[in-house]
């Protein structure tokens, strides 16, 4: 896959890009990250990247031109190495949700440039003409779209083939077929009194599948009954 990042603060993805299965992908060769930053396409000696809101209120807006100089960048930049045009897609509150449907969509997508706002915002007029997808993590504010594209794209390489350890870890994780995942136990046996439940010490595999499959849907029922709703209009 191929990420473009439009930020302010590039340095901010170091631990993506250098720590734990994500920072494997991008040393295997399973995934290209380039950065461009929108101070770099400032037309005036203070390299301004914001000003104040038309109409008054509190905060500063990203200016259009930093960015959109700087996705255009990123395009042309994407054309060279893969030959095709990446979709631009803005986090911010006003997005739609993401879910596993969409990482695992991404995923075929294969280039994406995400542009990351500060302050109060950034200019509409960027998003109308550069934008093609917004998309939001959460019901809540952060002070940049950093963290929410660091977040995205995490779950992104973890469905790439081969970034992940075992082949199944991916498929089997929560959201996967609309259910949370069950309870994990690892060793010892026996933890401040608390036991594993005799079922995963059995070596029967099919009453250890059924066992997980019955708490995935239990526990999907208790904790989200909005997802188990999905559930079962899709085994309907």
């Amino acid at each position: 896959m191929w990420f473009g990042i439009v930020s302010l603060f590039p340095e901010m993805f170091q631990s993506l890009t250098e720590q734990g299965v994500t920072g494997r992908a991008f040393t295997e060769g399973k995934a290209t990250i380039t950065f461009w930053n929108p101070r770099d396409y400032t037309l005036d000696v203070h390299r301004t990247v914001d000003d104040r809101p038309y109409g008054g209120g509190p905060g500063m807006v990203m200016k259009a031109q930093p960015l959109a100089d700087a996705i255009d960048g990123a395009q042309a930049a994407c054309l060279e190495a893969t030959g095709q045009k990446a979709k631009v897609v803005y986090l911010s509150p006003q997005g739609q949700p993401v879910n596993q449907t969409m990482i695992e969509a991404a995923v075929s997508t294969e280039q994406l440039i995400f542009v990351c706002g500060r302050y109060e915002g950034v200019d509409e007029r960027l998003i109308e003409a550069k934008v093609d997808e917004q998309w939001s993590i959460g019901d809540f504010i952060l002070s940049g779209g950093e963290l929410p594209t660091m977040c995205v794209l995490d779950a992104i390489l973890r469905q790439v083939p081969g970034v992940l350890g075992h082949t199944e870890s991916a498929q089997q994780d929560s959201f996967s077929n609309h259910l949370l995942e069950g309870p994990q136990y690892t060793r010892p046996e026996t933890w401040q009194g608390l036991e594993v439940p005799e079922v995963l010490l059995s070596g029967n595999h099919n009453n250890i599948n059924q066992w997980r499959e019955e708490q995935a849907i239990s526990r999907t029922q208790e904790r989200r009954p909005d997802l188990f709703e999905q559930f079962k209009q899709n085994t309907e």
